[in-house]
């Protein structure tokens, strides 16, 4: 038992936490890839954009971790909850300003420029940002995560 306890605080339980919750995050959007188009895309795994976010579950299931370990009080949680809401408001906000423009952008050059233009023919991504249901669906992901590994490490 007094093994557990040292690797509690560790930091093995945030870091399992997190690498677990954005695990889950990009499989249930790979699956929901599959489900709607009916084909296997791996790259999903590491694309950003989608629902739930990976970024909001790996950030709530770092605080989250945090605040059970160290308390919800500790200078600890502050930090990582300050993280966590920073990273979640970029992702509805900025990311997900950035995501439309890509998305008009293109359409823009699809529709206007013939294709002999000299402009470039990258596209732009469009999935960058998150809306607030899938940053809040992250967010609860990691939150239930991390409360999952809280209970098997005290089982332990």
């Amino acid at each position: 038992m007094d093994i557990l306890k040292h690797i509690n605080h560790t930091g093995l339980e945030v870091i399992l936490s997190l690498t677990l919750a954005n695990w889950i995050a990009q499989m249930i959007k790979t699956l929901r890839f599959l489900y709607k188009r009916r084909e296997v895309n791996f790259s999903i795994m590491f694309a950003t954009g989608g629902m739930p976010s990976s970024h909001s579950s790996t950030v709530t299931a770092l605080a989250t971790s945090v605040g059970l370990i160290d308390g919800f009080g500790s200078t600890t949680f502050a930090v990582a909850a300050c993280i966590a809401g920073i990273v979640m408001y970029d992702a509805a906000g900025l990311r997900l300003s950035a995501s439309k423009q890509a998305i008009v952008l293109n359409q823009i050059i699809r529709e206007l420029f013939s294709p002999e233009h000299k402009l470039s023919k990258e596209k732009l991504k469009e999935f960058l940002g998150h809306t607030k249901k899938e940053v809040i669906a992250g967010a609860l992901l990691g939150v239930a995560v991390s409360m999952l590994i809280r209970y098997l490490f005290m089982l332990m």
